[in-house]
C-alpha cells in the first residue's frame, strides 16, 4: 500500500465541526484509493477526537520545532503529505521538502483564513469588504502556502474564484472540492413539519463568527420572534461554550444554551427551523448543509449561503438586517406549505451541487493526473520553487534556532 502522511492543525473531531467532517472524508477518500494514512499533529490530545480505528488511520503526536520530525519523516515515508490547513505547512512544509523532495504535497485549506479575517474587520467597521483589507500578513503567509503545495483544495468555488481572478493563483494549483453530505438519515422518514418544533443554531463556539451570531440573536433578533411566538424557543448547540456564552442561557426568554450535541443531525432533524445570522466567515457553513441534510429550511444572511447555493434559490430565506431575518423566521415557522417547498429545494441543492458520487469521481481523476504530471507542474511553478527557497533561508533557519535554543543545556 502506498502511504498518506496527513499533518493536522488539530486532531479529527467530526462531532465538534464541520472541519472535522471534512477530515474524516478526505480519510475515507484516500482509503478508497488503498492508502495507508498516518494522521500526525502537534495539538494537544482532545477527548473529543475520533478513534484512530474507527477511520482506519495511526495517530502520531510530533514536535514543533524539533529535529525529531525529520527522523519521523523519514521512518513513514509517505509518498504523499497532506496539509490540514496552512499554518502546519508553514510549520512542517520546509522539513518534508528538505527531507522528502519527492513528495507529493497538498494543502487543504478548509477555507481562507484571510478572507474570514478581512470580512470580520469590516464587519467590525460595519462596511463592506474591499480589496484592500486583504493586503495582509496573513494572506501573504496562505498565499505563500498555496503556491509552495503542489496543489490546493479549495472547499467553496467563491474562493476558487477570488483565488484564481483576484490573486492570480495559477489553476492547476487549486482543486474545488466541497463538504459532502454525510448522513444516515432517510428523507422518507424524517420528521413532518406538524412534529418539529422550535428554532435551532449549531456551531463550534471556538470559531469567532459562531458566537457573533449567537450574540446577535440573543440581543436582536430573538426579541423579536419571542413576542410574535410564545410558544417557540431557541436551542443553541455548539461545542466548546465559553462562560461568556453560557452566560447568554435566559431560561425566562426561552433562549436556551444546550452545549454539545451528541449527533448533531438527530438532533437538528426535530427542529422546525434553523436560524444563523453569519456576518462573517469564509469556507462553506456546514451547518446549513447538515440543516439541508435534516430536512429543517434555514434563514441565514449572504455570508452563510455563500458557495452553496444562491440567494434566490434557498431553503428558506437569505435576509441582511435583523429585523428581516426575524420576520422571515416567523413566516417560515408558521407557513407548513412553504416549510414543504423550502425543504424540498433543500434535497435538491444537496443532489445538484453535492453528489458525493459525482465529487469522489472528480477527486479520484484529478488526483491520478496530478501524481503523473507532478514533476511537470513544478518545472511551471516559479513563484512556488522561490518561495521554497526563501522559506528555506528564513523559515528553516528560525526553526533550527528554536530547536537549539530548547535543548538542555549541558
Amino acid at each position: 500500500m502506498q502511504k498518506l502522511l496527513i499533518i493536522g492543525f488539530v486532531w479529527p473531531e467530526p462531532s465538534s465541526s464541520a472541519a472535522g467532517i471534512r477530515m474524516v472524508q478526505l480519510i475515507q477518500l484516500f482509503r478508497k484509493l488503498n492508502y495507508d494514512i498516518v494522521f500526525a499533529s502537534a495539538a494537544a490530545d482532545s477527548e473529543h477526537r475520533v478513534e484512530a480505528s474507527l477511520i482506519g488511520v495511526q495517530y502520531e503526536s510530533i514536535l514543533l520545532n524539533h529535529e525529531s520530525f525529520d527522523s519521523f519523516l523519514l521512518q513513514c515515508n509517505p509518498e504523499v503529505v497532506l496539509f490540514d490547513r496552512f499554518i502546519p505547512e508553514e510549520q512542517f512544509g520546509w522539513r518534508v521538502a528538505d527531507v522528502l523532495p519527492n513528495a507529493l504535497k497538498i494543502l487543504d485549506t478548509e477555507d481562507l483564513h484571510f478572507l474570514r479575517d478581512a470580512r470580520k474587520v469590516a464587519w467590525k467597521e460595519n462596511r463592506d469588504t474591499q480589496i484592500s483589507d486583504f493586503h495582509s500578513d496573513k494572506s501573504l503567509r496562505e498565499l505563500a502556502s498555496i503556491y509552495r503545495c503542489d496543489a490546493s483544495l479549495i472547499i467553496s468555488m467563491v474562493e476558487y474564484h477570488l483565488l484564481k481572478e483576484r490573486m492570480g493563483i495559477p489553476e492547476q494549483l487549486l482543486f474545488y472540492f466541497p463538504l459532502l453530505p454525510s448522513s444516515s438519515l432517510d428523507q422518507t422518514e424524517l420528521p413532518v413539519f406538524n412534529k418539529r418544533q422550535h428554532f435551532v443554531f449549531i456551531g463550534n463556539f471556538l470559531h469567532e463568527p459562531n458566537y457573533a451570531a449567537v450574540v446577535e440573536l440573543k440581543e436582536q433578533i430573538w426579541p423579536i420572534i419571542q413576542k410574535q411566538l410564545p410558544g417557540a424557543e431557541m436551542h443553541i448547540y455548539g461545542a466548546y461554550p465559553s462562560a461568556k456564552v453560557q452566560n447568554l442561557h435566559q431560561a425566562k426568554e426561552r433562549f436556551l444554551i444546550k452545549g454539545r450535541a451528541d449527533n448533531a443531525q438527530e438532533t437538528v432533524k426535530n427542529y422546525r427551523v434553523c436560524l444563523a445570522p453569519l456576518r462573517f466567515g469564509a469556507g462553506l457553513k456546514g451547518k446549513l448543509i447538515e440543516a439541508m441534510i435534516c430536512g429543517t429550511p434555514s434563514i441565514t444572511t449572504p455570508i452563510g449561503c455563500e458557495g452553496i447555493s444562491s440567494e434566490d434559490i434557498w431553503p428558506g430565506y437569505i435576509k441582511n438586517s435583523a429585523e428581516e431575518l426575524a420576520n422571515a423566521a416567523i413566516a417560515l415557522y408558521t407557513n407548513e406549505v412553504d416549510w414543504k417547498e423550502k425543504q424540498r429545494m433543500g434535497f435538491e441543492i444537496l443532489q445538484s451541487a453535492f453528489n458525493e458520487k459525482v465529487h469522489e469521481e472528480r477527486f479520484i481523476h484529478w488526483f491520478k493526473k496530478l501524481k503523473q504530471e507532478m514533476s511537470q507542474s513544478r518545472w511551471q511553478n516559479f513563484v512556488g520553487a522561490m518561495l521554497k527557497f526563501e522559506q528555506l533561508q528564513a523559515t528553516k533557519f528560525m526553526s533550527k534556532w528554536i530547536e537549539e535554543k530548547n535543548k538542555p543545556k549541558l
